[in-house]
């Protein structure tokens, strides 16, 4: 996901993006624990679109653009 596309989305549905994410992202850390996953860089990708979308969050809370 890249950060033009979160951009577009509203406040609401960054909210419900970000619960969806956690919960992929708890999901890819339990077959990993587990030994099912296979590509480990899926977490990095997951926790890198969290990040995402609590910086757009916090850039519409401090009126930046």
């Amino acid at each position: 996901m890249k950060i033009t596309e979160v951009r577009e989305l509203s406040t609401e549905e960054l909210n419900s993006k970000i619960y969806s994410l956690k919960e992929q992202l708890f999901n890819l850390r339990r077959m990993k624990a587990t030994g099912q996953l296979e590509n480990t860089s899926e977490i990095k990708n997951v926790r890198k679109d969290i990040a995402r979308v609590y910086t757009v969050l916090k850039e519409r809370e401090l009126g930046i653009k």
